[in-house]
């Protein structure tokens, strides 16, 4: 029997980002490169571990969002434009390293060679819909895909129990539609909690979440096993608590993993390097304003200038992704042993990250992965690694608890998503949100036209909900954008409620709305017309 488990936990998310209108857009490219850099590199390494045999368990939140997003027919058109550009790039960077840049030529072959594995992946494995292959890997038990918030709502933010109730109804419906069965466990949108709000995840069938460390350091009453085994909430939910140790040995780039000398530099890119305009720009939008295209040539170095940066030796990384696997698992054995004295029982370690932390920020972070997994299944006994779902299966009794209000944002409360730029926000959408519960207690039966309205009422709102608007604004990544988003969809929503107030659809508008936000098309508005009483 394993001295102890492993829970890792992926969070795989994108604000939902699709601009039929034009012909090219920038803010699309954060899917794209999520594909290429993040989600097929992972869907590789995964299927290689089933192929050779290895017995892995990961647990991967993938958000109704994304899923909506990687299943819609004109993003995945788009994605396999932006991919051939790459691959005919990356053929032409083969050739001009090779006569002119030989330190950069063992990476160019390593892009080149990547783009047209991403391409047969994508296009010839899975048809263009990868969601498929996570669930045959769910289904076969490898992964354990837990939902999300609708659209990542942060539900402490929120002004009443029936938005928050229909960001959990909906998430499960969207969930069901995808992977063929209700969802077990969900990653609360920024892993905030408020006591309470576990009521509807019950009543949605969820059986756990994730939150940070001190939702239950900070519970009442205080933890018997600390964060190293689950407690059950009010409503009988198991809340699964983030390690900090193995957070900052992987996610830390000042002292973890990815911060080494030998990894790839990812603020060092072709799209600002290469020397001629004319050579580069039929690979950059049609503005031609320099930006990151993906290929990448300098390693990290060390703490030095940017254009002090050495070249990126893909072998080197490679090796040292292998080395950092197995430091990793001797640190989760040294752990579980200490705390198993402690505790009188397995301790699960739960290690949540970012999935697009594994190959987009941190390259190398997929092959760190794949030779993890490997490691726990070959060389050792001690270190199990299994899902959060699977825990309570081992040791069904367990501390009952109400956790702390918390979130895994700075200072672990609410600051990151209300603060003196965005709280002009929440005005707005609370306003929205009263008046969504008012137009579906209102009208509970419609049908037709007045039906496609309500529905694409909802769908506004809860795309004006989405956290990722206050966090790009108080992060100061593409402000701009955000507060569009945010506006465009409430504007829409008002639009739409005066028309259904006034009597009166405009048709056409109404049709051109639906084919730009088209999150949800399985979406009842009923769902708002729900009350506690």
């Amino acid at each position: 029997m394993a001295a102890g488990y492993l829970s890792l936990v992926l969070h795989a998310h994108l604000p939902f980002v699709r601009h039929p209108e034009y012909p090219d857009f920038l803010e699309e490219d954060w899917l794209y490169e999520a594909i290429s850099e993040t989600y097929l590199p992972l869907l590789t390494v995964f299927n290689g571990l089933r192929r050779d045999g290895v017995r892995f368990r990961l647990t991967m939140s993938m958000t109704p969002p994304l899923c909506e997003m990687l299943v819609d027919p004109l993003l995945q058109d788009r994605y396999v434009c932006h991919l051939e550009k790459l691959i005919e790039l990356a053929d032409r960077e083969v050739e001009r390293t090779e006569r002119e840049a030989g330190h950069f030529h063992p990476a160019a072959l390593m892009y080149q060679r990547h783009f047209r594995e991403c391409l047969d992946v994508f296009d010839r494995q899975y048809g263009r819909n990868i969601v498929r292959g996570f669930r045959e890997l769910q289904e076969a038990g490898y992964l354990e895909i837990i939902t999300c918030c609708a659209t990542h709502g942060y539900l402490p933010l929120m002004s009443n129990e029936t938005a928050k109730r229909a960001q959990i109804q909906v998430a499960r419906a969207n969930y069901i539609k995808h992977f063929g069965r209700p969802p077990r466990g969900i990653w609360l949108a920024e892993c905030a909690f408020n006591p309470g709000d576990d009521r509807y995840l019950r009543e949605a069938g969820i059986e756990f979440f994730i939150a940070d460390a001190h939702a239950i350091l900070y519970g009442n009453p205080r933890p018997r096993r600390g964060i190293y085994a689950p407690v059950i909430t009010d409503h009988g939910v198991a809340v699964f608590a983030r390690d900090t140790e193995t957070s900052e040995q992987v996610w830390s780039s000042e002292i973890g993993y990815p911060g080494d000398p030998d990894y790839r530099e990812f603020y060092r890119d072709l799209g600002y390097d290469a020397p001629d305009d004319d050579y580069i720009k039929p690979y950059l939008h049609d503005d031609g304003v320099r930006r990151n295209i993906g290929i990448k040539y300098h390693r990290i170095t060390g703490k030095v200038p940017l254009h002090e940066k050495a070249p990126y030796v893909p072998e080197w990384a490679s090796g040292k992704a292998a080395q950092h696997a197995g430091n990793f698992l001797e640190n989760r054995i040294l752990q579980v042993r200490h705390l198993r004295g402690q505790l009188g029982r397995e301790p699960l370690i739960l290690a949540p990250y970012d999935a697009e932390l594994f190959g987009h920020w941190w390259f190398e972070g997929p092959q760190f992965l794949n030779h993890l997994f490997r490691k726990i299944h070959f060389d050792q006994q001690e270190i199990a690694p299994i899902s959060p779902i699977d825990y309570p299966r081992i040791y069904p009794e367990n501390q009952r608890q109400t956790p702390s209000p918390s979130s895994w944002g700075a200072e672990g409360y609410n600051r990151v998503w209300i603060n003196s730029q965005t709280e002009w926000l929440y005005l707005h959408q609370h306003a929205a949100e009263r008046r969504m519960v008012e137009l579906a207690r209102e009208f509970p039966d419609a049908d037709g036209l007045w039906q496609r309205a309500l529905n694409q009422a909802a769908r506004e709102l809860l795309l004006a909900q989405s956290s990722d608007w206050a966090f790009i604004i108080t992060t100061g990544t593409m402000v701009q954008y955000a507060i569009k988003r945010f506006k465009d969809h409430i504007h829409r929503f008002t639009r739409l409620y005066d028309m259904l107030r006034a009597g009166e659809i405009d048709q056409p508008w109404l049709i051109e709305v639906e084919e730009r936000d088209t999150i949800f098309q399985e979406i009842d508005y009923r769902v708002f017309g729900w009350s506690s009483n």
